[in-house]
């Protein structure tokens, strides 16, 4: 390339049909040293470029020193573990595991909060590629609600790890270890940025429940789940407090709840815990069934479990 005989346009045109790693440091040296300040930029540009690859491949070699200190050890199945949608006001939890084989080199791998959502559509795709194993688990909105979020993301994660064809020798964990799955794991905190394995499966975790939350819109678009991905922005407390809950909400966080709960409910709440005799807690419930139709499954639901506990007390 003969940069001093060639135009600022003609050096950007092919510049931008080489391939980066082409572009030497004795072409950019050669265009730093060019007079001319547009030809000087592009070498920052590309100086810029080049830099950004180093340090992403620096990066993914940190990332990858658990698992290669665990393969020196004789582990062959490392699996990372992650998942996504534990924040959420709707829809469910989903859990990866991932095993990754020794040799993969993917630079710019990282925790899926990092990523855009074409980067991490790009890695999804890359993973299913070369990952050796992926098992994923759900655990809906009900099962969260009735066990909890942080037992329901334990269950994700059990889900997703028998959802693999191969069984893992070894787990990383983002964040707090999984109990009741015998097999050897460490948990990692942030392991999302700082193990290779747990970056691909926040990844596919999130990727996965994304698309979810993306179908879960055309059912149900009051609520803009494609943009918020059930998460509790603004928008989405101004939906649910004018539409009320739907079926893929948790009902267990309180933002929810609240916006799930009516006026009719609060003051059968109220009455049947000031009640001071199973008769008057007995003539409160009687009142409840005849208002029915004012209250929804979940009010009544609540106002059951409230009325038992009463009982319990009162006899």
């Amino acid at each position: 390339m003969q940069v001093s005989e060639m135009t600022i346009k003609e050096l950007k045109a092919e510049l931008e049909k080489m391939e980066l790693t082409a572009v030497s440091e004795e072409l950019l040296a050669e265009l730093t040293a060019d007079s001319r300040k547009g030809v000087q930029q592009l070498a920052k540009r590309y100086q810029r470029k080049k830099q950004r690859v180093a340090q992403k491949k620096e990066k993914f070699r940190e990332m990858k020193q658990f698992e290669d200190d665990l393969a020196n050890r004789g582990y062959q199945l490392i699996g990372g573990v992650d998942e996504a949608g534990r924040g959420p006001l709707a829809g469910p939890v989903a859990a990866a595991v991932v095993i990754l084989p020794e040799d993969i080199w993917m630079p710019g791998l990282n925790d899926s909060k990092q990523l855009s959502e074409a980067k991490r559509e790009e890695f999804f795709a890359k993973l299913q590629e070369e990952a050796v194993d992926i098992g994923v688990g759900l655990v809906d909105s009900d099962r969260i609600d009735e066990v909890n979020i942080r037992n329901a993301n334990y269950q994700a994660m059990r889900e997703a790890i028998s959802n693999l064809e191969q069984t893992p020798d070894y787990l990383l964990v983002d964040g707090e270890e999984i109990p009741e799955i015998g097999i050897e794991q460490r948990r990692l905190v942030d392991g999302d940025q700082r193990s290779v394995s747990i970056a691909a499966a926040s990844i596919i975790a999130k990727v996965t429940r994304d698309r979810m939350l993306v179908e879960y819109d055309q059912e149900y678009p009051e609520y803009n789940f494609v943009q918020h991905k059930g998460y509790g922005t603004a928008d989405h407390i101004a939906a649910l407090e004018e539409h009320g809950p739907c079926p893929i909400h948790r009902y267990s966080f309180s933002k929810v709840r609240e916006a799930a709960l009516g006026e009719d409910y609060y003051l059968f709440e109220e009455g049947l815990k000031q009640a001071d005799s199973i008769d008057e807690l007995e003539s409160i419930a009687a009142s409840v069934k005849e208002c029915v139709d004012l209250l929804s499954e979940f009010e009544l639901k609540e106002l059951r479990n409230i009325f038992s506990q009463r009982r319990q007390e009162l006899r």
